[in-house]
């Protein structure tokens, strides 16, 4: 931290200007991202209150999305942070991730690509590799179930089988299918190869009677629906 200066505590505060308390109170919408934190953290250092401190952690990293691939050894790097408290931080921030993957319960639906796309997003978008996903859905667009290991790294024509796409999908009866795959760049943008695949698994699709509804492509922040850009009809 810059220059050690004695600042007021969290609890030398008012009662109505504590985080904890206009949280208890107001709900959480009005809280910064530091006030956040700081109530993770819980106490300060002799010249900076929790808040300070976690005002620190976010000007060094960013956001809470970067902050979570920080390690333990890293964070206990920063003044008033000890192995207790990263710890603290680490485990908030694997319970967020989690909350927001939640599990897709059988029978559940999705209306709009972007339901899929905000279910997926947190899941896939800070993979390293490609991850190839296919959610089966019964005759009334229901789910059944989601098939996690259809593959996992570049995607080609000749390594995405149909066999293998359409593998679990068959073996629970599926109607249709949705199939779900990230960018590790970023850019949800179809490739050739992508666009080369969808047909393929589409044409595959027909040929057993398992509708292909869409192919999304997850990138960071951003996604791309092939059926909303026409690739599937």
């Amino acid at each position: 931290m810059k220059s050690a200066r004695k600042h007021p505590t969290i609890k030398q505060l008012p009662a109505h200007e504590r985080p904890r308390e206009r949280l208890i109170h107001g709900g959480d919408e009005q809280l910064a991202d530091a006030e956040l934190l700081g109530i993770i953290i819980r106490d300060g250092t002799i010249n900076y209150s929790a808040v300070d401190i976690a005002k620190e952690i976010l000007s060094k990293y960013g956001d809470f999305r970067k902050l979570y691939s920080v390690s333990i050894n890293e964070l206990c790097k920063i003044d008033g942070i000890g192995p207790a408290r990263a710890a603290q931080i680490k485990a908030a921030l694997a319970i967020a991730k989690r909350f927001s993957k939640t599990s897709i319960m059988p029978g559940q639906q999705f209306k709009h690509s972007k339901e899929i796309y905000e279910h997926f997003h947190e899941q896939l978008r800070d993979k390293k590799q490609e991850v190839f996903l296919a959610v089966l859905l019964d005759n009334k667009n229901c789910i059944i179930k989601v098939q996690t290991d259809v593959f996992k790294g570049s995607l080609t024509s000749s390594i995405v089988h149909p066999r293998e796409a359409f593998k679990a999908a068959i073996k629970e009866s599926a109607a249709s299918v949705i199939f779900v795959h990230n960018h590790p760049s970023g850019d949800p943008e179809p490739s050739k190869e992508d666009i080369q695949i969808t047909q393929r698994l589409a044409e595959a699709g027909n040929i057993v009677g398992i509708k292909v509804l869409d192919h999304i492509i997850i990138g960071n922040g951003r996604f791309v629906s092939l059926r909303e850009t026409g690739i599937i009809s």
